[in-house]
C-alpha cells in the first residue's frame, strides 16, 4: 500500500503536464492508472499517442523496473510486459522525482474478459502466459507478483500482457512483491524464493480464481482447501490433475505445464466434437423436421406420379399406332 506522503508527492490531476528535466518531452497526464508501494502509473499522452508513466520518489525502485523492462524487451518470443520508451527526472515543488515511460497496453481486464467471453478461453490465455514465462525463465527471472490485475487480454488479437513488472524478482532471490492469495507461501505449499515453480502455482491460482471471482481468504489446511474448491466447480475438473501438480511444484518448467494444459483442451475439443456428433444423429424429429421430411416425401411422390403417368401414356400411344397399322 502505497504511504500518504508518497502519494501526495506523486499525485497529479487530469491535464497538468510532466516534462523531462533531461530530455524536455512533455507528457500530459489523462487520468490515473493505478498505484503501488513504489509509485502511481498514469496513461498520458505525447504526440498524439498514448503512454503509461510511472511517477515515484523511490530512485532505487524505478530503476530496478526499468532494467527489468528492459530486459523484457531482449527476452526473444516473450510479450509478456509492456516495452520500455524512456526515463526522466520531474522537478514538482522542487523536489526531484524520478519517472519513467513505458507502452500503454489497451485492453480488457482478464476476469472481466473470462466473464464476457467465458471460462473456455481460460486455456487458451493460459497457454500464452506459460510460453512467455517459459521464455522470461530462461532468462533468469521470475514474474513473482502474477495475479489478474496485472493482466490485460489486448484486442482484437487477444493476446494477454502483464502491466506491472514491479515483482519480478532474479531466480533464487526472495520475491520482492506478492498478492496473498496468489502465494504458495500464504497456503503452505512452499517458500518465497523465486523460482520457476512460484510462478506456476500463481498460474493455477490465477485458472481458480477464474472460477471464484470474488476468492476466499486460507482455512486450515491450505491444499485441502484448494482441491475441496476444485471440485466443487466444474469448470476447473478438467484441470484438476494439472492444477494439483502446479500447486505442489511439480513441474520442472513451464513448457511442462504447457505440455499438459494443451493436451486438456485437445481432450475438452475431441469431448466437443464427439458430443456435436452425437447430438444431431440422436436428437428428438422438430416438427419443423417432419414437415421438411413430409414435404421432401411429397414432393418425391409427386415425380413418380409423374413419370408414372407419362410411362402410361406412351404405352396407349403406341398401342393406338400399331391398331392403325394393322
Amino acid at each position: 500500500m502505497m504511504n500518504n506522503t508518497l502519494r501526495n508527492q506523486c499525485k497529479l490531476l487530469p491535464g497538468s503536464s510532466v516534462t523531462g528535466k533531461w530530455n524536455k518531452n512533455q507528457y500530459k497526464i489523462i487520468k490515473e492508472l493505478g498505484c503501488g508501494a513504489n509509485g502511481i502509473v498514469y496513461l498520458v499522452e505525447n504526440g498524439n499517442r498514448h503512454y503509461a508513466l510511472k511517477l515515484s520518489d523511490n530512485g532505487t525502485s524505478i530503476i530496478s523496473e526499468m532494467n527489468i523492462l528492459k530486459s523484457f524487451s531482449k527476452v526473444q518470443g516473450s510479450t509478456l510486459g509492456p516495452s520500455f520508451l524512456e526515463a526522466d527526472d520531474f522537478i514538482k515543488s522542487g523536489k526531484q522525482l524520478p519517472f519513467y515511460v513505458m507502452e500503454y497496453i489497451h485492453g480488457h481486464d482478464f476476469l472481466r474478459f473470462i466473464e464476457k467471453k467465458g471460462a473456455s478461453w481460460i486455456g487458451v490465455l493460459m497457454l500464452q502466459l506459460l510460453t512467455s514465462l517459459s521464455a522470461l525463465h530462461a532468462n533468469g527471472w521470475v514474474f513473482g507478483d502474477l495475479k489478474p490485475e496485472n493482466l490485460i487480454v489486448t484486442s482484437p488479437a487477444y493476446k494477454v500482457r502483464c502491466v506491472d513488472v514491479g515483482g519480478t524478482t532474479l531466480i533464487g532471490r526472495s520475491v520482492k512483491e506478492f498478492t496473498e492469495f496468489f502465494d504458495r507461501g500464504y497456503w503452505g505449499l512452499g517458500s518465497r524464493k523465486a523460482d520457476p515453480q512460484y510462478d506456476l502455482f500463481a498460474v493455477a491460482m490465477i485458472i481458480i480464481n477464474s472460477a471464484y471471482p470474488g476468492r476466499f481468504h486460507k482455512k486450515g489446511e491450505g491444499y485441502s482447501q484448494l482441491n475441496d474448491l476444485i471440485k466443487q466447480k466444474k469448470d476447473l475438473l478438467p484441470y484438476r490433475k494439472m492444477l494439483d501438480k502446479a500447486l505442489h511444484g511439480k513441474y520442472d518448467s513451464a513448457l511442462q505445464m504447457r505440455e499438459d494444459l494443451v493436451a486438456v483442451l485437445s481432450k475438452q475439443s475431441h469431448q466437443k466434437k464427439t458430443g456435436t456428433v452425437r447430438a444431431a444423429t440422436s436428437q428428438p424429429v422438430t416438427r419443423q423436421a417432419r414437415r421438411s421430411q413430409n414435404h421432401s416425401n411429397k414432393k418425391r411422390g409427386g415425380l413418380f406420379e409423374t413419370f408414372l403417368l407419362v410411362a402410361i401414356i406412351s404405352m396407349l400411344y403406341v398401342l393406338y399406332i400399331y391398331e392403325q397399322l394393322l
